[in-house]
């Protein structure tokens, strides 16, 4: 090893894991003797990729206690980019925080991580618009922003909480500081007139309290009712469905299942079979893909739609609804601190607060009883057998892509209880799999809830995306990947099959545009 970085090992069995952790403390302390005054940070991984970088960020925050995740932060050095634990720490204290950080790490499937000098790498950073205690005041700035610097800054635009409880609006760019910098003063004159200064700020991984789907309410937007007139003419808008006619077609095949092969169907699965002759899809891995069309009421691509399949983490939507069916009836109360944890399951994925909202609502047992007995007409296979263990590595729970859809399409006709709150909470901004890191343009509203394991990969969610007059053509899109055999590099293996959901959800929007004339 250098006396600056150690790089990352893939680690398969657990006597070799220990080999390797252990090398890797006595080369380092070996090393670091020779500087007794220097300080160290954690690294986890180096990448000319930023997108799998950031992947990777969320699988490690969801892992990593709070503690330590907040302090994460993505770093750059030459045409690479990297994750820290920003710790600035003694040789010791590295050597144990390796030894904690790895141990979990390995039993999700990742690398081990590595202690590196805290120099020869520089922090990235973002544009600030202004910052302070009144998040109210920031938000109408960021409406102001949003609407006149256009779509590069408008997905990227956030309002982030900081340690001292503070607000602060930034441009998310993660460039380096002399970049940044030049965008900043480019700011600075769009702004003038508007009376909006800019200045620069750190990457940091502050909470984000606000973004592009907070801000796009879907209580303040046009939704197109009609269907597109060169598909029916004079048609009249569908009905809204209530619960008793969601009960009535969700089992009508007509409505629940795609008429035929689709041509965005036929796209998905010559996609698929593309990447299956090419070896980017492995023989042991299973896909399944669902595209509902809300306009229309009908779906458009049904691929292995009724095959279970693991969870992971799109299972938290369903727990929300079991705890909310309890606030319903009086069983529970929704108050600051169960706020906190529902905001921090879905929108941090975060394991022991979910663990917090099923333990409350009555257990995984109560839960799926709860969903089979008041919304059977949606989960028609779901099953709820365990809490989130330590390491992450939930396999149990398990559902249809169907229910997915159905939960969706409930959801959003507002037929479930507290629904405009778990709308909110899957709206707030975070890294998914259907919009992030795909060209689908900035305005698009997002709900949605992402799912990995070691053997699944998914996202399931409602994308709203707009035409040039502001309406709007709502639909609900599953995208799941999953294999009977672990990969051999977990984090490559994730955000591969990432970016094959992020593709197929590309295609679907690129039929919507065709048939709605979408941006």
């Amino acid at each position: 090893m250098t006396g600056d970085h150690i790089s990352t090992i893939p680690i398969h069995k657990k006597n070799l894991f220990l080999q390797v952790v252990f090398l890797t403390i006595t080369l380092f302390l070996s090393t670091a003797a020779s500087a007794k005054n220097a300080c160290y940070d954690i690294i986890y991984i180096w990448d000319a990729d930023l997108e799998r970088v950031l992947d990777y960020q969320d699988q490690l925050e969801s892992l990593l206690d709070t503690d330590i995740s907040k302090h994460l932060a993505v770093v750059g050095r030459d045409n690479e980019y990297g994750i820290i634990y920003d710790q600035n720490g003694t040789a010791l204290s590295s050597s144990q925080a390796i030894i904690h950080h790895s141990e979990i790490l390995h039993k999700a499937g990742l690398n081990v991580a590595c202690a590196i000098k805290d120099q020869g790498y520089h922090r990235l950073y973002n544009v600030s618009y202004g910052h302070g205690p009144n998040a109210d005041a920031l938000k109408k700035t960021y409406s102001r922003i949003y609407q006149y610097l256009g779509r590069e800054v408008g997905k990227n635009l956030f309002i982030e909480q900081t340690d001292s409880g503070n607000y602060t609006l930034i441009y998310r760019r993660r460039g380096d500081r002399k970049s940044t910098l030049r965008v900043a003063k480019r700011h600075a004159k769009l702004l003038r007139s508007k009376k909006i200064s800019t200045s620069l700020t750190l990457e940091k991984n502050n909470p984000v309290i606000y973004g592009e789907s907070s801000h796009l309410d879907d209580s303040e937007v046009t939704v197109a009712k009609a269907e597109p007139a060169k598909i029916v003419k004079k048609q009249s808008p569908p009905p809204k469905l209530t619960r008793r006619a969601i009960r009535k077609t969700s089992t009508n095949k007509a409505v629940m299942r795609a008429e035929g092969n689709t041509d965005v169907e036929k796209n998905i699965e010559e996609f698929i079979k593309r990447l299956r002759k090419k070896g980017k899809i492995s023989r042991d891995e299973m896909t399944s893909w669902m595209v509902y069309d809300f306009t229309r009421d009908k779906s458009i691509v049904d691929i292995n739609a009724n095959q279970a399949f693991q969870a992971a983490s799109m299972i938290k939507p369903f727990i929300a609804l079991a705890f909310f069916h309890q606030v319903k009836k009086g069983k529970l109360v929704y108050g600051p601190k169960s706020r906190r944890k529902m905001e921090a399951m879905i929108q941090r994925s975060n394991n022991p607060a979910t663990n917090w909202v099923m333990r409350n609502a009555g257990g995984p047992a109560k839960c799926e009883k709860i969903l089979k007995e008041n919304y059977g007409y949606i989960f028609k296979k779901t099953e709820i057998k365990e809490y989130i263990p330590a390491n992450g590595r939930t396999y149990r729970n398990s559902a249809l892509p169907a229910d997915y859809i159905r939960f969706l399409r409930a959801l959003w006709n507002k037929d479930l209880p507290y629904g405009e709150e778990l709308r909110r909470v899957m709206a707030l901004p975070g890294r998914d799999r259907l919009y992030s890191g795909t060209p689908i343009p900035q305005g698009t509203m997002v709900y949605n809830k992402t799912g990995s394991t070691a053997h699944l990969c998914g996202d399931m969610g409602i994308l709203v995306p707009r035409t040039k007059d502001g309406h709007r053509y709502p639909y609900a899109i599953v995208g799941i990947i999953e294999r009977q055999s672990r990969p051999a590099n977990y984090g490559n293996w994730t955000t591969a099959r990432s970016n094959v959901i992020r593709q197929v959800s590309t295609l679907v929007y690129e039929e919507m545009k065709k048939t709605y004339k979408l941006l």
